[in-house]
């Protein structure tokens, strides 16, 4: 049997086309491999939003390139957005790459693949570039393929992403994703329907939309335009499923149909990832983020209005083009003063073919990023620590995904009635660990909140519910590190 081996390296985009990228070679009778040692092709699934991501690739594919001397038959594939972006590049650095597949072509990777074996030699399939052909052309160069789906590659097999749209035309300066991933298109609601009742058939409980701005999806047919909010409507209808997310919205098209939709609808949990990416209006402006502070303070407002109890999450680079210390000051402020839950923050990296790399100098010396970075993680750690705090000596639903960190790590393999310290996360997406008979996973179970940190929740299960009736044929997974939120797909 042909062995496969992915390496993912990214945001839930990428986890995703992953997923669907195993699905379709599955069809063709390949296997996951046990290590990368054993497989007889080795795929990278790239991103091209930090310089780090990039460099980590490069590292490994040196690494690998001993294994392709050893065995010259090896597959080395290189997908995604470095490889659309840096097409020319991958293969100059590492000749001994035999594929390199954009985004917009992953589902041709199993021809491709064929087309190795077959003596073709190497193979290059990506997208048109944003430049030179029009609209139309460039978007029809990003194809779909989102049906294929292979559960084994999941987290866990009761959560799952589902794509609204592809691509982004929002173009913010310091961004790369509209270049690799093209114009926005979003996908016919009934197709997201259709897809969400099959993952509910497979035994998924919660599902998280995702788009580089999912808050921007619109499908217009028949005279009648679906939203998010009209779309979230449809899936909350949908039976068995009884968690709907989304991610990642842009501040501008939170709308109030929106937030109300969020407020009213039982299934969609209070948890919104919002991005402010800086406290500056000068910095949001060389940013080209089309929003002012004010703005996006209002907006976080409405939210605070209509639902005081969500958590709102945040993006922000630090050490961006020309950021003096007043502007940074600001961004402190912000963080020190909006609540956010947590906030995913990033030193600027910048990116070939963006409007900053172009037009704006990279002036903010290293050490003073890092400064800065470290200044604002420990300002939101306190924030957060402090929204943590509130729930002490409450009660919440948690959906328990499997063993923590601490016990993953332990090697700890418990049976389904064994006891062990788990993990799930409550309706506003906060973190919770417990100790639990590991049947408890995959169901959602009141936990009685006792305690809390920065990042996560610790508790006890809720009386009599230690005695639930398990799952059929329940698995169990570990999770992303409590200490570290995971990067959310988006701008």
């Amino acid at each position: 049997m042909k062995r496969l081996w992915i390496e993912t390296v990214g945001c839930q985009m990428n986890v995703l086309d992953s997923e669907l990228v195993v699905a379709a070679l599955r069809r063709e009778g390949w296997a996951l491999a046990g290590t990368q040692a054993e497989a007889d092709a080795v795929f990278y699934n790239t991103c091209s939003v930090r310089q780090h991501a990039e460099d980590k690739i490069y590292s490994a594919l040196g690494r690998v390139r001993l294994e392709k001397e050893k065995r010259p038959d090896l597959i080395v594939g290189v997908l995604g957005c470095m490889a659309q972006k840096d097409q020319a590049l991958v293969r100059a650095r590492a000749p001994w790459v035999d594929l390199v597949v954009g985004p917009g072509q992953l589902h041709q990777v199993p021809r491709l693949v064929a087309a190795i074996q077959a003596g073709a030699g190497p193979q290059l399939e990506v997208s048109f570039d944003r430049k030179g052909k029009s609209r139309d052309e460039i978007a029809r160069s990003f194809e779909s393929y989102d049906p294929d789906r292979d559960p084994g590659m999941r987290p866990t097999p009761f959560q799952a992403f589902v794509r609204t749209q592809t691509g982004c035309d929002k173009f913010c300066a310091f961004c790369v994703v509209p270049h690799v991933r093209g114009p926005e298109q979003a996908r016919a609601p009934e197709t997201i329907l259709a897809e969400a009742t099959k993952l509910v058939a497979e035994g998924c409980r919660e599902i998280t939309l995702i788009g580089q701005t999912v808050n921007s999806y619109r499908w217009a047919d028949g005279g009648r335009t679906h939203r998010l909010a009209d779309l979230l409507a449809l899936l909350d209808g949908v039976a068995g499923l009884d968690r709907i997310k989304f991610v990642t919205n842009y501040p501008r098209d939170m709308t109030p149909d929106l937030i109300a939709a969020v407020r009213d609808l039982p299934k969609v949990c209070h948890y919104l990832h919002v991005p402010a990416q800086h406290g500056s209006d000068d910095v949001l402006l060389r940013m080209k983020r089309g929003y002012t502070i004010g703005e996006y303070m209002e907006m976080l407002a409405r939210v605070r209005e209509e639902l005081p109890h969500a958590a709102v999450t945040s993006d922000f680079i630090v050490g961006f083009c020309g950021e003096t210390d007043a502007e940074f000051q600001t961004t402190l402020d912000l963080v020190r003063t909006a609540g956010f839950k947590n906030s995913f923050i990033f030193k600027y990296s910048p990116r070939p073919g963006t409007k900053a790399f172009d037009r704006l100098p990279d002036d903010v010396p290293d050490d003073v990023k890092k400064a800065r970075n470290q200044a604002l993680l420990e300002a939101q750690a306190e924030v957060s620590l402090a929204g943590n705090l509130a729930f002490v000596g409450t009660r919440q639903q948690v959906l328990v995904e499997g063993l923590s960190t601490r016990d993953e790590k332990k090697g700890v393999q418990p049976g389904p009635d064994g006891v062990a310290q788990l993990t799930g996360r409550t309706m506003c997406d906060r973190i919770v660990v417990f100790d639990a008979p590991v049947r408890l996973v995959g169901r959602l179970v009141d936990i009685d909140i006792t305690s809390a940190g920065a990042w996560s929740l610790a508790g006890i299960v809720a009386d009599g519910l230690a005695d639930a009736v398990p799952l059929d044929a329940v698995r169990v997974h570990s999770i992303a590190p409590l200490t570290k939120p995971s990067t959310p797909a988006g701008v």
